[in-house]
């Protein structure tokens, strides 16, 4: 088995509006470490040599600073800025907004720094070395431009007890991704799952989209044709955004891609609110002491 050239696709650009501050970048690990550090780890572990992180214009230079005194010096870093006003060239009129434009817009900024295949992950989740492990064997043995992976979870794993989640759910018809439904209200009512503003029922069974895909580069051209159309709608507001599994459901119905899960994993935690931060914090330490991490995480 070929072990290919793959990249590590961090996006570390969000606000935390239900979190109430930049929960990226929330010390979380025993010795003050972000929670996008162990997926850092994992990566490299796994055969992952490149790092490219998506982060707000006035972090950059300080998240370079920070990660180069710790990785490995022969890991590729590349640290770059979500600018909200980098978009493709288009006949509809700039609009000027603070938010950015989404998850889809966020893989694109990177389409000049990687040329081989990726996974995107989100900062403010924790995927387990099983996850990049799966991913790595996906891509060493994935020779079709055609075929995209994700690391899926049960719907179950991913939940918060301290409020709403949004999720994207997965239908999967003989091993291959059909259709991903965004949700944005997901949680437990009078014992009862369900999005909530839709009322639609769930099962805690059904499997969920963590923002774990599995590209190669010729992701990018098709995020700008379908991020041109967003930006021409004549009804976008300024709070619209782009993600990345509307991309992806828009290339499954037309039969430009398949979508096949990587592997199944259970190990996920997050921190969607100011309140899941302990859980956090103290699911690192646990890890940390059955030996899963050294303490600190990097010896440089």
């Amino acid at each position: 088995m070929k072990n290919k050239k793959k990249t590590l696709l961090i996006m570390a650009a969000g606000s935390g509006s239900r979190y109430g501050a930049l929960k990226q970048f929330a010390e979380l690990g025993p010795s003050k470490e972000f929670l996008f550090e162990y997926s850092i780890y994992d990566a490299l572990k796994n055969g992952f040599d490149h790092i490219v992180l998506i982060t707000k214009e006035n972090y950059v230079d300080e998240l370079k600073d920070y990660l180069e005194k710790r990785i490995p010096k022969e890991i590729k870093l590349d640290v770059i800025p979500q600018v909200t006003a980098d978009i493709p060239k288009t006949n509809s009129k700039k609009m000027l907004r603070e938010k950015p434009w989404g998850t889809a817009h966020a893989v694109w900024v990177a389409k000049e720094y990687i040329s081989n295949y990726f996974i995107v992950i989100n900062a403010d989740d924790y995927y387990g070395n099983d996850a990049f492990k799966s991913a790595s064997t996906f891509i060493n043995t994935n020779n079709d431009l055609n075929l995209f992976g994700i690391v899926p979870y049960q719907l179950k794993e991913t939940l918060s007890e301290f409020g709403t989640v949004s999720r994207g759910i997965c239908e999967f018809v003989d091993g291959e991704l059909k259709n991903i439904r965004e949700m944005k209200t997901i949680g437990y009512e009078n014992g009862s799952l369900l999005n909530i503003s839709t009322r639609t029922m769930l099962n805690e069974h059904d499997m969920a989209s963590m923002n774990f895909w599995i590209f190669n580069s010729t992701i990018f051209s098709e995020i700008e044709k379908q991020f041109i159309a967003f930006l021409e709608k004549n009804t976008l507001s300024e709070k619209e955004e782009l993600l990345i599994p509307d991309v992806i459901q828009k290339m499954i119905e037309k039969k430009l891609i398949k979508v096949i899960p990587a592997k199944e994993c259970t190990s996920w935690f997050g921190v969607t609110y100011a309140e899941d931060k302990s859980n956090a914090m103290n699911t690192l330490k646990e890890l940390t002491h059955n030996k899963h991490y050294p303490n600190p995480l990097w010896k440089n």
